[in-house]
């Protein structure tokens, strides 16, 4: 069986998690490949939502296993919190279920306190940080500098922590924001340290294994193509690769290992993000953002799984849906939130740029610099029809259909499945 990889085609927050949570109970293996506990998955199951921050969602499956690729940077607290939450409502996520890389780096309280300060340090020009210690940790990974979950199980776990948290106090000094204690740190993460040891494991050897004896791999990206380290709207971005290739180094498998493999791009049927950067096609009119980003009441609103923060909304953005299908190489496109624009009278999407009278029907200069840019559209009929109990594609008002279309035309990639609700039966098949 195949290595299947979802990733997120926008900014994040796509609905990647209930997506996950549809393939997974395909799949023996779950795995998600970069990322900390800034990114949130969540899936609704009946009554139950699940909200996940470092937990592949697919681990609310009784099958499949679930692993922590070493392309994370793990929060020990968060990760022990959301194995207490998933066991309080039956789901088991003892070591046995999880498996946790070896080479997985952390995430400690000088991380978390580095990238508060560093980002107040920015004033106007910061960038919207989680100040979850994402980039600090992956900074102190790329300068080989950082702790990683092996140290966890080695004896001189408490010793090199202590190194950590001494430097970090030197930067935190040198930025005018307070030292940490050291003492209580310590404690707290040597207790972690015995805590984590049964899930540690090599799991990229597990999911080789698993690949070679016919078995279904499923990765889980975290953000989206948009927040790419290299590709997306630098530096309004997250610390990783969110690429489907980065599945590959994210959790350690060879390019064998994406022989046949299938890449689901998910992608919702308008366009959103959080914090700052450009956003060529957001609405700037109240009521009608206020329509498609809904108040807060409701988990399906636009507001953000892991900071809570309103979501800016807009027309779904061709032009950018192209370039993360050709980065991340997409087979299927899976569209979200479908049933958000039932009664609009009238449909956007944006299918090129304008600047000085030329027409960009590709970005000019990556997805950086869109300063001037405008989004030129095509105009569709909405529907009034509420499709949220729709389970079949020629039930779907054609209007609807007629836009799913669209969409696979303008990214060049056919549409598989179609999401009309946040519960986990919710889904459309293309037909």
């Amino acid at each position: 069986m195949p290595l299947k990889i979802v990733v997120g085609a926008q900014w994040g927050d796509e609905g990647k998690g209930r997506i996950v949570d549809w393939f997974a109970s395909q799949a023996e293996v779950v795995a998600r490949y970069n990322g900390g506990d800034n990114a949130g998955h969540s899936v609704t199951v009946g009554s139950q939502l699940f909200k996940l921050h470092l937990i592949p969602s697919g681990i609310v499956h009784p099958r499949p296993v679930a692993i922590m690729g070493n392309g994370m940077v793990i929060n020990p607290e968060s990760l022990f919190s959301e194995i207490e939450s998933l066991e309080k409502v039956g789901v088991d996520a003892g070591p046995k279920r999880l498996r946790i890389s070896h080479a997985a780096h952390l995430i400690t309280p000088a991380h978390k306190a580095l990238d508060k300060a560093m980002e107040a340090a920015r004033g106007k020009e910061s960038i919207g940080t989680t100040g979850r210690g994402i980039g600090p940790a992956y900074t102190d990974k790329a300068a080989r500098t950082n702790l990683r979950v092996a140290d966890m199980v080695g004896t001189d776990f408490v010793e090199k922590l202590g190194t950590h948290i001494e430097s970090a106090n030197r930067s935190l000094a040198a930025l005018g924001a307070p030292a940490l204690d050291i003492g209580p740190v310590l404690d707290t993460f040597s207790q972690y340290a015995t805590r984590i040891r049964p899930f540690v494991a090599d799991t990229a050897a597990e999911m080789d294994a698993a690949l070679r004896a016919g078995q279904t791999v499923l990765a889980e990206g975290a953000q989206g193509t948009l927040l790419d380290i290299d590709h997306g709207t630098y530096p309004f971005v997250t610390s990783s690769s969110t690429l489907a290739p980065a599945a590959l180094l994210g959790l350690g498998l060879g390019m064998t290992a994406a022989r046949d493999s299938i890449v689901s791009g998910v992608c919702k049927a308008f366009q959103t993000r959080v914090g700052s950067g450009p956003f060529p096609t957001e609405i700037h009119e109240e009521s009608l953002a206020l329509r498609l980003r809904g108040t807060g009441e409701n988990p399906w609103d636009e507001y953000g799984t892991t900071t809570g923060r309103p979501r800016r909304v807009g027309w779904l953005d061709g032009v950018l849906l192209r370039y993360a299908a050709r980065l991340n190489g997409f087979t299927e496109l899976v569209i979200t939130k479908l049933d958000i624009l039932s009664g609009m009278p009238h449909i956007k999407i944006c299918t090129a740029y304008t600047r000085n009278g030329k027409i960009y029907h590709d970005l000019p200069f990556g997805p950086t610099d869109l300063e001037g840019f405008e989004a030129v559209y095509e105009e569709l009929p909405g529907w009034t029809e509420d499709v949220s109990g729709i389970r079949r594609w020629e039930d779907l008002p054609q209007p609807a259909r007629d836009y799913l279309d669209a969409i696979g035309r303008v990214a060049g990639v056919p549409v598989r499945l179609v999401s009309v609700g946040p519960e986990r039966e919710q889904i459309v098949p293309a037909g």
